[in-house]
């Protein structure tokens, strides 16, 4: 299981490193992609539970909400998602006999999760998008210089709190949900994610004080996503979401801290750098 982790990594960081960095429609084909195998997975987990959840009404709900981000504008995708949950409803009126208000609230609730989580990878990385930051390994566009640092922040934390928590770990953080997290583990975790974060804003010379609250930031909202969709496979009794990705099981487990991450990171830009 180790090598497996391991094999995929060394092959997945590479390919991350390109897209991420490439962006335009490289980038937003790969979110596409990989939030529609996050939908597939949400629906295969909640027929665990026998939830019906309406997979068409997802798949063209989250495709609609990521084409709105990527060409449209705030507008289109507020009609998205109201016609996302009204079409939902009204599901719930035409195959009333196998298709109840509970199956409804989980359909809403995926298509939401992952369409508007995913909709933040390409928010972030097209964010500032024709302005370019000096690096000693030459101009990065800033849109990629700070989606990296969610990612970094996030990898870090995981890392971080994975050794503190084996080494120190006394106190459960949420035994209820994932048992093996650990309040020194978490503490861990934001050290790492500070440390992760402010070394790469320092590479790109961003001001160390808006580094040092990404970090904080990131290192907070990266576990709450993690232990999120931990509750969703307590809940539905799956070990892992899906399995194309061999040692970490499917992409809601190896984005679920991600998608929790980059929202934090791009509103605090929007708010307190580009601003």
């Amino acid at each position: 299981m180790l090598g497996m982790r391991i094999l995929t990594a060394v092959i997945g960081i590479p390919v991350a490193i390109y897209i991420i960095n490439y962006g335009a429609w490289v980038f937003a084909v790969a979110v596409v992609l990989l939030a529609l195998i996050a939908w597939h997975e949400f629906y295969k987990m909640m027929q665990f539970k026998d939830i019906r959840v309406h997979y068409s009404t997802g798949l063209i709900g989250i495709i609609l909400a990521l084409g709105c981000t990527w060409l449209g504008n705030a507008q289109e995708l507020v009609m998205v998602i109201l016609l996302i949950v009204l079409l939902t409803m009204v599901k719930t009126i035409l195959s009333h006999a196998i298709f109840g208000v509970s199956d409804a609230a989980f359909t809403i609730l995926g298509t939401l999760y992952v369409g508007l989580t995913f909709a933040h990878l390409l928010l972030l990385r097209f964010t500032d998008q024709y302005a370019y930051i000096s690096t000693e390994l030459g101009s990065l566009s800033a849109g990629a210089i700070y989606l990296w640092l969610a990612f970094v922040g996030t990898w870090a934390s995981d890392t971080m709190a994975y050794f503190v928590g084996s080494q120190l770990g006394r106190h459960k953080l949420c035994p209820a949900i994932s048992p093996g997290k650990t309040y020194e583990g978490a503490v861990g975790g934001l050290i790492g994610s500070v440390i992760g974060v402010t070394a790469l804003g320092a590479f790109a010379g961003l001001p160390l004080i808006h580094t040092i609250v990404i970090g904080l930031l990131v290192g907070i909202a990266a576990p709450f996503g993690d232990l999120a969709e931990s509750a969703l496979k307590r809940f539905t009794g799956v070990k892992d979401s899906g399995n194309i990705l061999p040692g970490h099981g499917g992409v809601l487990d190896r984005f679920d801290a991600i998608m929790f991450a980059v929202p934090v990171v791009y509103y605090y830009i929007k708010a307190f750098i580009i601003a």
